[in-house]
Order: structure tokens, then sequence, then C-alpha cells
């Protein structure tokens, strides 16, 4: 799973578990986060997320038939009218390069990241700008073959190496939505938002309908260690139940080892809800929670 890099306080690049720079690694998402048998049992997974025993409104997954709007939307694919392709978007006939916020993926089960907005943080504005390859790659790239984020991402080499794992994503079902994070007007963070309750992370711990997975990493030295991942983590996941009416939690899972990740998720005003062993790693399961998000 790529990482959700977090390492406001560190160098290590700030990411997720699969790559996770900040700290997170990305959950696999619909190309990234692998499905392994449940480490946890039920009740310990009530007791992990709740601190107490007996019955919990965590639905575990496993047991969950697929949303409507995702067999709506399997069907709609299994049509004769399947749309363009992954990189098929604005620019993709070699003409001037796609516009900053063109989005290639058009569905809305995260309810259209592309249109989320800029968001005033305490460092600047910020903006998720859903990755046009044609544009995107060689920045994500280099950002991929620096050691702190390799580390985590294990995305190093060519952009064939990188371009397939967005590929993945962006010829997906809009699940998983791969972004670029533009502060101030310069791109400098990595970021997935996905499904977390439609991702093979959801087998892992008891996932609840419409949580919302993020996986980060900053791709700039110059940017780690000042408290940049802490305010835009914060921010990222605040916009995210503010655009997802149907969103209760966003979560994520940094490497249990990545310390610097894992605290400026708590700085960010997520919670630590239990450790997890996911296939590639022992995970923190982070959670920032809608009830919670004005105390925390």
């Amino acid at each position: 799973m790529p990482p959700t890099d977090a390492s406001a306080h560190a160098a290590p690049a700030i990411g997720s578990d699969s790559g996770d720079p900040t700290g997170t690694c990305p959950a696999e998402s619909s190309t990234d986060v692998t499905g392994e048998p449940v480490s946890m049992d039920r009740e310990a997974a009530d007791i992990a997320d709740t601190g107490t025993t007996g019955a919990t409104d965590c639905e575990d997954t496993l047991d969950l038939r697929l949303p409507d709007e995702l067999l709506a939307l399997l069907e709609e694919q299994a049509g004769p009218d399947d749309g363009p392709g992954p990189g098929s978007g604005s620019g993709s006939d070699g003409g001037a390069a796609p516009p900053l916020f063109a989005s290639t993926i058009d569905h809305d089960l995260l309810d259209r990241v592309a249109e989320w907005g800029p968001v005033a943080t305490p460092v600047g504005t910020f903006h998720l700008v859903p990755v046009v390859i044609e544009r995107d790659l060689p920045l994500i790239t280099r950002w991929m073959n620096d050691p702190a984020v390799a580390e985590f991402w294990e995305l190093a080499g060519a952009e064939s190496v990188t371009g397939e794992h967005l590929r993945a994503q962006l010829g997906g079902d809009g699940r998983s939505v791969p972004c670029v994070g533009v502060l101030e007007g310069t791109p400098m963070s990595y970021w997935e938002i996905y499904r977390a309750d439609l991702d093979p992370l959801a087998r892992h711990y008891p996932a609840r309908p419409h949580d919302t997975g993020i996986h980060l990493l900053i791709g700039e030295v110059a940017d780690r260690g000042r408290g940049l991942g802490s305010a835009l983590l914060r921010a990222v996941a605040d916009l995210a139940l503010d655009r997802r009416p149907a969103c209760a939690r966003v979560v994520a899972e940094p490497a249990l080892r990545n310390t610097p990740s894992v605290a400026a998720f708590l700085t960010a005003g997520f919670r630590f809800s239990a450790e997890i062993d996911l296939p590639d790693k022992r995970a923190a399961l982070m959670v920032r929670d809608r009830s919670l998000r004005h105390l925390l």
C-alpha cells in the first residue's frame, strides 16, 4: 500500500506507507493495497477501535454487500460506451499542456475531488489537483526517487515505474484519486484520496461505509520538518469531511516505525486507533472523526 507520509517534524518525506515519507503508506487502493487474511478478530478490532468489548457500530466490511453506487457503476462500465481511457484527457493530443485543474477521473465515488476547490490553511492557500500524466509524471517520478520517499513508497526508478502506479488508479473506477498538492501556486506534495471502505485495507479493520483514506508525501526536502505535513493533513481531512457528507471518518495507515509521520497525524487531529498488520508493514491506524474534529 502506498504510504501516508506525513512526517512533519523530521527529514523523512511525508507520505503513506506505500510511499510513506510523510508517514502514511498508501493503502493499496484499487492498485496498491494488497488483501491478506484479517489480522484481528472481530472482538479485537472492536476493542482497538472503541476501547471496550461487546457490540460496536462498526460493521466488518467482509460481510457488507457492494454499495448500490458501485453496482450501478459496474453496470455502466459493462455497457458499450466506456468513455476515454487513462491519459486521454486534455492535452493528450500533443497540443498545449493540460490545464492545471484538468481531471482524468470522471467518477463520483469520492464526490468529485476535482471540484473540491482550494482551501485556506495556516500555511497558505492549498489545492488538491487530480493528476494528469502528461503534465505531472516527471515531477512525481523525481519525488519518488528521493531516498526518504522511496523507503516507504517503493516506487523509485524510471518514469515507467511511477507511471504504471498512476495509470492503474487513473484507469480505475474512481475509488482512488491521485492528486498533486499545490500550495500557494507551487506543486509540493503528492496525495491519494481513496475510498477506504472499498479498498483491501477494509479487510484489516472494522471499516464503515464511506470511510475516506489519505496517502501523502511531501515532495521537496525544504518543505519537510517544519509543520507543513500536519497543517495540510488537517486541512485535507476536514476538506474531505466537508465535501463528503456521507463520510464520518478519515483514516490513514502510516508505518508504525515511521514515528515522524504518526506524530504528524496526531498533531493534525487524528487519533491512534489500533496497530494493524498489513501485507507489507505493521501500521498505525489513524482516524479523524467528524464528531471529534472540533475537539482535536
